[in-house]
């Protein structure tokens, strides 16, 4: 009877080994690939809308990624289904159509991202790709003080450290590129450093509002991440073609949709659009921590190449400013120091790991920087 399980286990050894081995291999091709997907998405968008020539509607291009997005996620769905139409149809009736109020309840993060994706393209086209880098990672400031107000969630001591940290290390970028405005805008006559930095600073509080109301609906709710980015497409695209109505209506009606749009343009909208999804393969095969090394490593990434694209300047200020940045992010992915007795950290933190991937998944689909 003991020799059954034994050459049982003897049999699935090998298999083991070759899984953890080729989840290795993924969890570092995949954080590579998140690397570039970040700092190749900032550089791209800044090199596009700082062209000469005739330049494309932003809201036309928050609309093709928020439909990119949602067709997406209808795949996902399908394939989920085995390819069953029926059964596909089935899911999305009950839970857009049956369960109406809790559809509407969407609306509300629908409307914010959209705001946030058309403020992103304003910031980047008047601040330096680097700089909105350093200064978009005050999100993860935003993201924790709603998390704290909303979902009464507690922060560890260095967590608020690394909360400050950020705040200070943007503060230094700042103050570091209002001494450079003069010589910026002079390089670039129709790019308005205050536009820029009010862009980018509500788009990190719209982003950390969204994010922590979308994580609470997603707590209350058994309908799939996939299914509630459907809904969020859904909206996400209604509201982003009535922004486009409002505010280019008429342009785009002279000159159409696709005015302005190259090879260039699509990469940026591909790359907009399903960018997210390396967040739910790192999150599978790697960690937070790995994932905030990542995020620090774009940062890196995007400063050395706007320096070699854009002519961008690094001095010491910047320098210690990136470099408070992404400390802060690095300590804010820490694990908490278990508190109390084994087993209760135990429980605490099987409670929170589900969260954890929870929210990390929700992330796949949402727009990212």
């Amino acid at each position: 009877m003991a020799a059954g399980p034994r050459s049982k286990a003897e049999e699935d050894a090998p298999a083991s080994r070759a899984q953890s081995d080729a989840n290795r291999k993924l969890k570092y091709i995949s954080l590579a690939v998140l690397v570039v997907q970040n700092a190749s998405l900032i550089l791209s968008i800044r090199y596009v809308r700082t062209l000469p020539g005739d330049r494309f509607f932003a809201t036309s291009a928050v609309v093709m990624a928020e439909v990119l997005k949602l067709v997406t996620c209808l795949l996902i769905i399908l394939l989920q289904t085995r390819l069953s139409l029926r059964e596909t149809a089935g899911l999305l009736h009950d839970a857009i159509v049956v369960q109406y109020k809790d559809t509407l309840k969407l609306a509300v993060p629908s409307l914010i991202y959209t705001l946030q994706n058309n403020l992103q393209y304003v910031a980047i086209s008047n601040l330096p790709a680097a700089t909105f880098q350093v200064t978009y990672q005050l999100k993860i400031l935003t993201t924790a003080l709603f998390s704290v107000l909303m979902l009464r969630k507690s922060l560890s001591r260095v967590q608020w450290v690394s909360l400050l940290l950020l705040f200070a290390g943007v503060a230094i970028v700042q103050v570091q590129q209002e001494g450079n405005k003069e010589a910026s805008l002079a390089n670039g006559a129709n790019q308005n450093y205050t536009v820029g930095l009010v862009a980018v600073v509500i788009s990190c509080l719209s982003s950390g509002f969204a994010g922590v109301y979308f994580e609470k609906i997603l707590k209350g709710s058994s309908a799939s991440v996939w299914m509630r980015n459907v809904q969020l497409g859904i909206f996400g695209t209604v509201l982003g073609l009535l922004g486009l109505w409002w505010n280019d209506g008429p342009a785009i009606a002279e000159r159409g949709f696709l005015y302005g749009y190259t090879g260039m343009v699509w990469c940026v909208i591909f790359n907009q659009a399903f960018g997210g999804l390396l967040v739910a393969v790192v999150v599978k095969y790697a960690d937070n921590i790995l994932k905030g090394f990542a995020t620090s490593f774009s940062i890196v990434v995007s400063t050395v190449m706007s320096v070699y694209l854009f002519g961008f300047h690094v001095d010491l200020l910047f320098t210690v400013g990136a470099g408070m940045v992404i400390g802060a992010v690095y300590m804010y992915s820490l694990p908490k120091a278990p508190a109390g007795s084994p087993s209760l950290s135990s429980s605490s933190a099987s409670s929170a790991s589900p969260r954890a991937v929870e929210g990390d998944e929700m992330e796949a689909f949402l727009p990212k920087a």
